[in-house]
């Protein structure tokens, strides 16, 4: 039995296909705070690590996306406190 690929798009359209408001509902407010969440960590993580000078952990942060978990790890557990040099 052959499969008849004319039907194959509608797999990719069966989200759409549930409603036009679902993209707008909670879903997508959800996302935009686990963009916010993570944007905010990535960063601050990525600015810690560049001033500490440890690119290989500048590296992971940049590549690695955990939803802030590594960032913060990084910033509170693995980056060292540097004390002024007076």
């Amino acid at each position: 039995m052959m499969y008849n690929w004319q039907n194959w798009h509608g797999f990719w359209q069966m989200p759409w296909s549930m409603g036009s408001g679902w993209l707008a509902g909670g879903l997508f407010v959800v996302f935009i705070l686990l963009l916010a969440w993570s944007l905010v960590w990535k960063g601050l993580a990525l600015w810690k690590a560049a001033r500490h000078g440890s690119a290989g952990w500048f590296v992971a942060l940049l590549v690695v996306n955990t939803l802030g978990i590594l960032d913060m790890l990084y910033i509170y557990v693995f980056s060292k406190k540097h004390k002024k040099v007076e």
